[in-house]
């Protein structure tokens, strides 16, 4: 079973639809898939139809009264699973504080699943703190959606500071831009800078564009209603790359 978070420090840079149309695109190309929505927000949740409510709530979950199995969630779509989010995740990081092991929970709730998926994405909330420390030590690669500004390039620096303070350097890094607008000179200028500094940059970008925003109206993948559009093709192109990279074996 593989794992890879969907993650970045800042909010609003799109995560959640980088997690919802690659998790589609996952369980398109044949591979079995769950995505966890780790936000309280629950917007994962919300595109997939299904209700924000986790039984028993983070608490039960976190202790080991709940199985993590018995939260799966069903979605519309063959080979693709979720395990949703509802408000309780807020308290989330005292629970894991409270807990043996703080930073390996996600990994023991994980581990009974293994043999039932191939690829788990995790959906996870902005900042720091110890929900996302799981996050880092369960996953083998982080994909950071970053808008191509400076103060995204700001948080970029912060998160490679922690995970070299942490010694986490073998988690890949797979940063790309989002909500990308080639019209301005300030995102272009980026886009030519950024990866030369850093070189693990992928090459594919996703675009502003009104068609993911469309998301909540659908409640759908931008690539299961708009899989022609200019997002719906740029979902496709980083879904390749992000196989290619992780040397994913897809079986469509």
């Amino acid at each position: 079973m593989r794992v890879i978070g969907v993650y970045n420090i800042k909010g609003g840079v799109g995560k959640t639809s980088t997690a919802v149309n690659l998790a589609h695109l996952a369980a398109e190309s044949g591979l079995r898939v769950l995505i966890w929505d780790l936000d309280p927000q629950a917007a994962t949740t919300y595109y997939f139809r299904v209700q924000a409510k986790v039984r028993g709530g983070s608490k039960k979950m976190v202790r080991g009264k709940s199985e993590l199995g018995d939260l799966i969630k069903g979605s519309d779509y063959p080979n693709l699973d979720l395990l949703p989010a509802d408000f309780s995740y807020r308290k989330l990081d005292l629970l894991l504080d409270d807990s043996k092991h703080p930073t390996s929970q996600l990994s023991r709730l994980l581990d009974p699943l293994g043999c039932e998926f191939d690829l788990v994405i995790l959906d996870s909330p902005p900042s720091i703190s110890l929900l996302s420390e799981n996050i880092f030590h369960v996953a083998e690669a982080l994909l950071i959606p970053t808008i191509p500004t400076t103060l995204s390039l700001r948080t970029l620096e912060q998160l490679y500071d922690f995970l070299h303070k942490q010694q986490l350097q073998s988690l890949q890094r797979l940063p790309f831009f989002s909500m990308a607008d080639r019209r301005k000179t300030m995102h272009q200028e980026m886009m030519q800078q950024l990866p030369r500094k850093y070189p693990e940059f992928l090459t594919s970008w996703i675009p502003y564009a009104s068609d993911i925003e469309r998301m909540g109206i659908h409640r759908e993948p931008v690539t299961a209603f708009g899989r022609n559009t200019l997002a719906g093709r740029a979902y496709q192109r980083l879904w390749e790359e992000v196989i290619g990279r992780l040397r994913l074996r897809v079986k469509g």
